[in-house]
């Protein structure tokens, strides 16, 4: 199963049961993981990690 494929079956579900409400946790979710991907061994790490 390809990671298209995950995404297309998360939208269809979203979008058949209407779970309208579950966009901006997915949206927050992916944003943060990018963040630590990003940062993972820079200078900003304690600070961020400070944060949470």
């Amino acid at each position: 199963m390809s990671k298209l494929s995950t995404i297309a079956q998360l939208w269809s579900f979203l979008m058949k049961n209407k779970k309208w409400w579950l966009m901006p946790i997915i949206f927050f979710l992916i944003l943060l993981g990018g963040l630590i991907v990003l940062t993972k061994g820079s200078a900003l790490a304690p600070f961020i990690y400070a944060i949470f």
